[in-house]
C-alpha cells in the first residue's frame, strides 16, 4: 500500500529553462499542493488538475479520480462525476474498495501521483512546462467487476461540443438495442461503439470547443489485446463528452488478455488542434513505474521484404505472444519492415493481406541490435487459388460489400444504409457492392448466387468457400448448389458478445468450405444459395449472423 503524502506544498521558481518552454512566463509556477481530500498539480503551462484523495461513498466521485480541470481559467472537469477509470477505481475488484492515493515531486521538474486499487497501479504524472497529463496503468490481473480496463475523461458536452458524430447520443430518441444504441427521428443511428476505428488507423482522440480542444494521445498499446485491427469504442457525448482510452474490451475479443505491462496514454490540452503525435515519454525511465520497461532495454526486427504479395492490397506485419503484441507496416514497394520499442521474447510474426492472416512464424527478439530477417514468401494467401468466379476479395474484411464501409458507424437498421435483400447476385453482371456485407437468419436468410457453368465445367467435382471475418450466436454458412444440401458445418469459434450491430466485423477470420459433387451441377444456370445456420435462437439483427470476407467456386 502507498502511503498517503502529508499535507505540504511544493513551489518551483519560474525562472525555467527557456529550452522547455519559451512561454511559461505566462502561467503560474510548476508545482504540486497536498490538501486533506486532493492534491493539486500546476503544470506551469496553463492546466491545473486535481486529485481525489478521499472517498465520498459514491462511485461517480471516488478516490483517485480528476475532480478538477481548470485550462487557461475554464474548469472543464465535470463536477458531479470525475474522469475515472472504468466506474471508479473503487470499483475494478470483487472485495476491493479501499484506494490508496499518493503524491511526490522527481528532481523538481516532475509530478507523480499513484493511484492504488487492489492490484491495478495507475499513474497521473506531470512534467514541468507541459499542458498534459501523462497517464499509465499497470495491472497484474485483469478487474473482475467490469472485466475490462478503460479511462474516462469527462467533460461537460457545453464545453467541448464538438466530437465525433456517430458516437453523439445527444437529441436521441431512446434506445433501440440494449442500453447503449440510439435512434434518431429521422431513421439514422448513433452510439458510443461507433465511434470504432482499427486501432492501427489512429493515434489520438478529442474534442474541441471554443478556444479548446482535449485530446487523448496513446502509446503502442502493446499491453492490448487484438491486435492492429481491432476495434472498441473512443468516444459518447451525451451530458458529457466522454474522451476514453480503452487498454482492454470486454466485446469482440479475439484473444487473453494482458497483464504485467505499464500501458500509457497521455490527455493533451490545446486551444484546438489535434497534438502531434507521438507524445515524448522517454522520461518515464526516471518515474520508478510498475511495469515500464525503459527504451534501452528493448529491440526491434527487420525484414528485408515479403514476395506473393497482391499489389491491390495494404500489407501489415504483427507480432504478439502472452506479454506484448506489436505491428508495423509493410512498404508497398517490397515489404520491407521494421518495427522498433519491442520487449525481448519469442513472438508470432504474422504478415496480414489488409486483415488477412497469410503467413506466420516464430522470430525471437533481443535487446539492442535488430533482428534481421530475410525476404519472406507468403504460403497462405486464399487468393492465390484461381477460381471459376469469386465475390469480394481475400482480405479478412467485408469492406467492398454492400454496406460495407458504413456498418463500423452505424447500426444495420439505419436509413442510410441499402437494403440488405438485393436479390439474386448474377456472376458477371453483379457487382461487389451489390452483395450484403453481412448475413443474418432473421434478416437476409436466404442469399441467392446463380452462375453459368460449361459441360466441361459441370462434369467435375467443384468447391465452394465462404470466409468469414466474424459471427455473432453461432451463425455459420450452409449451402445448396441447385438441387444438393451441404452438411452443417461444425460449431462456429467466434467472440461470444455482440459484434455486428456494434461497428465490429473483427473477430477470428474462418474459411468454411464445401465439397460439390459434379452430380449437383449442370450445364448452364446453376444457382447456389447461402443460409446461415445455428443452434441459437435470436430476432432481427440480433439473431445469428455474420460478417462476410469472400466466396468463390472453383
Amino acid at each position: 500500500m502507498i502511503p498517503r503524502a502529508p499535507r505540504r506544498s511544493f513551489r518551483l521558481a519560474g525562472l525555467l529553462a527557456a529550452w522547455l518552454l519559451p512561454a511559461v512566463s505566462a502561467f503560474a509556477a510548476f508545482g504540486l499542493v497536498a490538501a486533506p481530500d486532493y492534491y493539486q498539480v500546476d503544470t506551469g503551462a496553463g492546466l491545473v488538475f486535481k486529485v481525489r484523495r478521499t472517498d465520498n461513498g459514491s462511485n461517480t466521485q471516488s478516490a483517485g479520480d480528476i475532480m478538477s480541470l481548470v485550462w487557461n481559467g475554464v474548469e472543464y472537469q465535470d463536477q458531479h462525476r470525475g474522469s475515472q477509470m472504468t466506474s471508479g477505481f473503487d470499483y475494478l475488484y470483487t472485495g476491493v474498495s479501499a484506494v490508496t492515493v499518493g503524491a511526490t515531486v522527481v528532481a523538481d521538474r516532475y509530478i507523480k501521483i499513484t493511484v492504488q486499487a487492489g492490484n491495478l497501479t495507475h499513474y497521473y504524472l506531470a512534467r514541468s512546462g507541459y499542458p498534459h497529463i501523462y497517464m499509465g496503468t499497470c495491472f497484474t490481473t485483469e478487474p473482475n467487476i467490469h472485466g475490462l480496463v478503460r479511462y474516462i475523461l469527462r467533460i461537460p458536452a457545453g464545453l467541448l461540443p464538438d466530437g465525433p458524430g456517430p458516437s453523439d447520443i445527444r437529441n436521441t430518441t431512446g434506445a433501440i438495442e440494449s442500453a447503449d444504441i440510439f435512434g434518431r427521428p429521422d431513421g439514422t443511428t448513433r452510439s458510443k461503439h461507433y465511434s470504432n476505428q482499427r486501432l492501427k488507423d489512429w493515434s489520438c482522440i478529442g474534442a474541441t470547443g471554443a478556444n479548446v480542444g482535449i485530446w487523448i494521445v496513446r502509446d503502442n498499446n502493446e499491453g492490448g489485446s487484438g491486435g492492429p485491427f481491432y476495434r472498441c469504442l473512443l468516444n459518447q457525448c451525451g451530458v458529457n463528452q466522454e474522451i476514453t482510452y480503452i487498454v482492454n474490451y470486454g466485446e469482440a475479443q479475439t484473444e487473453a488478455f494482458r497483464t504485467g505491462i505499464l500501458n500509457t496514454y497521455t490527455a493533451v490540452f490545446t486551444t484546438g488542434a489535434a497534438p502531434s503525435t507521438p507524445i515524448d515519454t522517454a522520461w518515464f525511465s526516471s518515474m520508478d513505474l510498475a511495469g515500464y520497461l525503459a527504451p534501452s532495454g528493448r529491440g526491434s526486427i527487420t525484414g528485408a521484404g515479403i514476395d506473393g504479395r497482391d499489389p491491390a492490397c495494404a500489407y501489415t506485419v504483427g507480432f504478439a505472444n502472452t506479454t506484448a503484441q506489436y505491428w508495423t507496416a509493410a512498404a508497398p514497394a517490397n515489404g520491407s519492415f521494421t518495427c522498433e520499442g519491442m520487449r525481448p521474447g519469442a513472438y508470432t510474426l504474422t504478415i496480414y493481406k489488409n486483415e488477412l492472416a497469410v503467413y506466420t512464424a516464430p522470430v525471437t527478439v533481443s535487446a539492442g541490435p535488430a533482428t534481421k530477417l530475410n525476404t519472406l514468401t507468403i504460403t497462405a494467401d486464399p487468393g492465390a487459388v484461381t477460381a471459376l468466379w469469386r465475390i469480394g476479395i481475400w482480405d479478412g474484411s467485408p469492406a467492398e460489400f454492400r454496406n460495407g464501409t458504413s456498418i463500423t458507424t452505424m447500426h444495420p437498421s439505419d436509413v442510410r444504409l441499402a437494403s440488405w435483400n438485393p436479390g439474386t447476385f448474377v456472376v458477371g453482371s453483379s457487382d461487389n457492392a451489390s452483395f450484403p456485407c453481412y448475413q443474418w437468419k432473421a434478416i437476409n436468410g436466404r442469399q441467392a448466387v446463380q452462375f453459368t457453368l460449361t459441360a466441361a465445367q459441370a462434369a467435375a467435382a467443384r468447391t465452394v468457400r465462404i470466409g468469414l471475418t466474424c459471427a455473432y450466436a453461432g451463425a455459420r454458412p450452409k449451402v445448396t448448389v441447385n438441387s444438393w444440401n451441404s452438411p452443417i458445418p461444425g460449431p462456429s469459434v467466434q467472440p461470444a458478445t455482440r459484434t455486428l450491430t456494434v461497428g465490429t466485423y473483427r473477430g477470428n477470420n474462418t474459411t468454411y468450405i464445401f465439397n460439390v459433387p459434379a452430380s449437383a451441377l449442370v450445364a448452364g444456370t446453376n444457382t447456389l444459395t447461402i443460409l446461415p445456420v445455428s443452434g441459437t435462437t435470436g430476432t432481427g439483427y440480433l439473431s445469428p449472423g455474420y460478417s462476410i470476407d469472400c466466396i468463390d467456386f472453383y
